[in-house]
């Protein structure tokens, strides 16, 4: 193919890319579903499993495979800008008083799924065989299918408080403050995973990219992050300038963690965690605008290149009974331990249901982990297509969920009306805040 055929093929495929994946993303939030759900179900339909199946011809000609590395590319800058932002609003001070409350479900909703997870790797390793997975699989392979459990999506879960007006309520509050700190604990354990499996592209041994990626923090913290805070704060720097310069800084963290056999995923998560903000303490809505504006809209990029690593072919009878077996043990393990966590931190039962039913939504962060694992050979392709559908699943069960919970919730407190009632304060202006873009 020619270089002019190929820009061509890359034009085209991006404007269908581009419409069908926000589009689908808009039906999603009117049926009262995250976007991510609607862009994700996109990214599948312009897949192999269900364009190429259906109009081969169509398929092969809207994405021949030499457009593949600049889809990839896309999608990779897209994911380096969104987990920048991701990174830059990290802020565990938001435990504040629910802090001791907030630890406990953190806690206990990662070590219960992943413990769950790593257990059924072991356990299963007959019928995950059938899937393409090893029989005797590796540590790092273990600690994956334990994380796959584990992650619940910060900015889904994010949207999905805001939308339902909770805000400002006990469950809302401790169920992101749990989720921030849960993240932080899944990235890290992912990151050793991908540190000790085979499948990472770097040169040196594991022992020397340990070294050299704990020296990489420790250069981001003690000296990158001074040398931020004097040139935002000491200069008077354009908005856009700024922009610019800070998303080359995290493109050039993700550069430098992708050549210590990692994944560009850290590096971005990294530069935006040590970009220092506001000297008030507050976020710079100068440079958070754009960076969700470009990540929102280039994010579909990512939601193709998840879709045609998807093979519906490949689920046959076991793949389907590893599914429905999977995604029970990843609501139950998750709603149940942070319900649990949560009234051992003394919120009641019906605050503590909603706790446990937020903290089970996956979407975007999950999809992220699950592209990672497999490119690091951590996932063979019909596992992960399990894994991506039970993401879907559990973000797509969230929403009735949370509105069984309120109805139980509703019953209770017809029943027993001297109780105190459990209905989430709305904002300040009476409405509810429509959710973000991205998943």
């Amino acid at each position: 193919m020619s270089p002019d055929a190929m820009i061509t093929h890359f034009v085209g495929a991006s404007a269908l890319v581009l419409v069908a994946a926000h589009a689908a993303g808009w039906l999603a939030r009117r049926l009262k579903q995250p976007y991510i759900v609607g862009q994700l179900a996109a990214g599948i339909a312009l897949g192999p499993s269900l364009l190429g199946a259906l109009a081969p011809d169509a398929y092969a000609s809207l994405f021949p495979g030499e457009i593949g590395p600049a889809l990839n590319g896309f999608a990779q800058f897209a994911l380096v800008v969104f987990l920048f932002a991701v990174g830059y609003e990290l802020d565990l001070k938001i435990l504040g008083d629910r802090a001791r409350s907030s630890l406990i479900v953190a806690l206990a909703s990662f070590v219960v799924p992943m413990a769950v997870g790593c257990g059924g790797a072991l356990l299963f390793r007959d019928r995950l065989h059938e899937l393409g997975m090893p029989r005797d699989p590796t540590p790092a392979m273990v600690v994956f299918a334990g994380i796959s459990l584990s992650i619940t999506a910060v900015p889904v879960l994010t949207a999905i408080v805001r939308e339902n007006g909770l805000s400002r309520s006990v469950p809302g509050v401790v169920a992101v403050s749990a989720a921030g700190v849960l993240d932080a604990v899944c990235w890290t354990v992912l990151a050793a995973a991908l540190m000790d499996s085979g499948g990472a592209e770097s040169a040196l041994d594991w022992p020397w990219r340990v070294t050299l990626a704990v020296g990489f923090v420790t250069v981001m913290v003690l000296a990158a992050r001074p040398v931020l805070r004097r040139l935002l704060w000491g200069t008077r720097m354009e908005p856009s300038l700024r922009l610019a310069l800070l998303i080359g800084f995290a493109l050039g963290s993700a550069w430098v963690t992708h050549s210590l056999g990692l994944h560009v995923i850290f590096g971005a998560l990294l530069a935006g965690v040590v970009v220092p903000r506001e000297e008030d303490g507050t976020l710079d809505p100068d440079l958070l605008r754009p960076l969700h504006d470009v990540s929102s809209l280039l994010l579909p990029f990512f939601f193709v290149l998840s879709g045609q690593s998807v093979a519906l072919n490949s689920m046959d009878g076991t793949g389907w009974a590893v599914l429905l077996v999977v995604t029970v043990l990843a609501v139950t393990t998750k709603i149940g331990s942070g319900t649990l966590a949560a009234r051992a931190g003394g919120l009641d039962r019906h605050d503590a249901r909603t706790v446990g039913v937020l903290l089970s939504a996956r979407g975007l962060t999950e999809l992220i982990a699950l592209n990672a694992g497999l490119q690091a050979g951590l996932l063979s392709p019909p596992l992960y297509t399990v894994l991506v559908f039970m993401a879907l699943a559990t973000t797509l069960l969230t929403q009735p969920f949370l509105i069984l919970t309120r109805r139980l919730a509703e019953r209770d407190r017809a029943r027993h009306p001297a109780r105190a009632p459990f209905a989430p304060p709305p904002s300040q202006d009476g409405t509810t805040t429509a959710p973000a873009d991205v998943g």
